[in-house]
């Protein structure tokens, strides 16, 4: 049968077999990965770069869990509804609060050292919009690194084969609509080159998230929503896409820069620094009870709107109450970071503005990781589970990871374990379809130069501030990428296949998603900031959109009738019983 909307590449040269392939390698995949080898099942890891590239490692403030005295998931579950704006599912936020803590210990167990006080006890801090310390961290301010190194030696240590340097393509898929694996290219030399295909009957997208598709970020080159991108064209649904987190506190290296910037991590206003305007006010204090500390949202908004007011490109951190004793050990990524770009932070305030961070929204999965694809599942950033809704709370990332991989790996196993039916018209399970079945569309590809192009476009018109004139522009220029792919000035010389045109064209898939999803919400919720709609509407925009990919290539939208979180088909569900439950709103 048809595999769906493709980008044009070359036919596979070269096949691997597995039970199951995961597509990158941060705590979600990894993590994945691990426990699909321990259940016995044969196991790929295909990663975009080195196992050890992925966002993961850049992840300084630390895991957030219920791990304190005194502290329970209740309230955790009560800070990640607050941030979440109404748009969390309550179900997916208690299924992390409630197994968070033991995931976090099994991960210790896997070999991940922790910050400890003299007593051997683990050191916690706070971060924004938490009412506790709750955020386990690690070399003071580079948690997400050892959790990568841990979770690395671990895989390497159990002799998982690994393909690195390698941008997936496409879905395969059987004669009966299921995943058979992927197609994938792998860049430069070794043992395998080109474009080729793992074939699995289970394929786990933890590509992380797509914040290359703005000019300033904090996340690492590889971030372009290629996983996203890949479960559109294969007929996945994703939902809340509008809601990209903007850190508010990134190093400010001038207006014209582009590219990954210098994260300042949440911790350090957990830890006590002061935003400051260039007079050395505290602009925050009257803007939320918890003033530094207040959800990402509003602290970014705070900063915005004091640039505005002001007429300034930035705001400042003030940390130089800290001492450099402090600054050396508990934050000492930060410290040479700032130092490198000639900003002494413990004499000086840091220059900060807010930049594109996290996406809130995803492939939509049940709480298995499951996919409105029979046999695709997604975990991490590029998932949406429900748990961020319009705004996620800090640190809750590497948490979800490891939650949702537990879940995803234990529903693998489960379905490679049961009796699976003889179809009646063969007398064995049909094999996987040929490497690269006939698709039903190819996307054109999109030349490398309209990277920055496609950049530029969504951090005018679908940045921290937005509005229908913006966003009107933004889809229309974006509109004219795409049928200058179509129809290239010079029809001679069209976008040649390759990891560049490739990436672009992920790119501008999940950009066109963003600014229809952005456009369609008249309203302000999270992270998502419409001048033109400054108030929260809980009438008409208590709701999801879920966009998919028809089979013109046209984005189809669509608004859920309720809050309730969109729910993965049972009809879709790869378990062979007990499918999901459509899940009741968040209260």
């Amino acid at each position: 049968m048809p595999a769906g909307i493709q980008l044009t590449a070359p036919v596979p040269g070269w096949a691997i077999d597995a039970d199951v392939v995961v597509v990158g390698s941060g705590v979600a995949g990894l993590t994945t990965a691990l426990r699909c080898a321990a259940a016995g099942l044969r196991t790929v890891v295909v990663t975009k770069a080195r196992l050890d590239d992925g966002s993961t490692r850049w992840a300084q403030g630390g895991i957030a869990a219920a791990l304190g005295e005194g502290d329970t998931p209740e309230q955790h579950l009560s800070d990640t509804l607050v941030a979440g704006a109404g748009l969390c599912d309550e179900e997916a936020v208690r299924t992390l609060v409630t197994e968070g803590p033991d995931a976090v210990r099994r991960l210790i167990g896997t070999g991940a050292r922790f910050d400890t006080s003299a007593t051997g006890d683990l050191q916690l801090t706070r971060e924004g919009g938490h009412h506790r310390r709750r955020i386990a961290h690690a070399g003071g301010d580079a948690t997400g690194a050892e959790i990568s190194r841990a979770l690395v030696d671990a895989v390497r240590e159990a002799s998982l084969r690994t393909v690195e340097n390698a941008l997936v393509l496409d879905l395969l898929k059987d004669e009966h609509g299921n995943t058979s694996g992927v197609t994938l290219h792998v860049m430069g030399e070794g043992q395998h080159d080109g474009v080729g295909a793992v074939r699995a009957p289970a394929v786990v997208l933890a590509t992380g998230g797509m914040g290359q598709v703005f000019s300033a970020t904090t996340n690492p080159a590889v971030s372009t929503g290629d996983g996203v991108a890949l479960a559109l064209r294969a007929g996945a649904e994703v939902s809340d896409l509008e809601f990209v987190q903007f850190h508010p506190t990134v190093l400010f290296l001038g207006a014209g820069s582009e590219g990954q910037q210098p994260l300042v991590s949440e911790a350090v206003r957990g830890e006590g620094a002061h935003l400051v305007d260039a007079d050395g006010v505290r602009f925050m204090l009257d803007q939320h009870e918890l003033a530094e500390l207040a959800p990402r949202d509003i602290v970014a908004k705070g900063i915005m709107r004091r640039m505005r007011e002001r007429g300034a490109e930035h705001m400042y951190l003030d940390a130089r109450h800290f001492g450099a004793q402090m600054w050396a050990t508990r934050f000492p990524t930060i410290l040479a970071a700032c130092r490198s770009h000639g900003i002494d932070p413990v004499t000086e305030p840091i220059p900060v503005a807010p930049a594109a961070h996290y996406a809130s929204g995803g492939v939509v999965t049940d709480l298995r990781g499951r996919t409105t694809v029979p046999g695709l599942y997604a975990c991490g950033e590029v998932a949406c589970t429900g748990v961020h809704g319009a705004n996620r709370l800090a640190s809750n990332s590497l948490l979800e990871g490891l939650v949702f991989a537990e879940r995803i790996a234990a529903d693998i196993a489960a379905v490679a374990a049961a009796p699976r039916p003889v179809p009646a018209a063969a007398s064995s399970v049909a094999r996987p379809a040929p490497a690269r079945a006939q698709p039903a569309a190819l996307l054109p590809l999109i030349a490398p130069e309209a990277r920055l192009t496609i950049q530029r476009i969504m951090s005018e018109g679908a940045g921290v501030l937005r509005s229908a004139t913006s966003l009107g522009v933004a889809a229309e220029a974006l509109e004219a990428v795409f049928q200058d792919a179509l129809r290239p000035k010079d029809p001679g010389k069209p976008a040649q296949p390759g990891v560049e045109s490739w990436e672009t064209s992920n790119l501008l898939c999940v950009a066109r998603v963003l600014v229809a999803a952005a456009l369609e919400r008249e309203e302000t919720r999270g992270c998502h900031w419409r001048d033109d709609f400054p108030e929260r509407d809980e009438t008409d925009w208590r709701r999801h959109l879920v966009v998919r990919l028809g089979t013109g290539r046209a984005l189809e939208l669509s608004r859920t009738d309720t809050a309730a979180f969109p729910a993965v088909h049972p009809a879709h569900s790869a378990h062979p019983v007990d499918p999901p439950v459509p899940r009741e709103p968040s209260p």
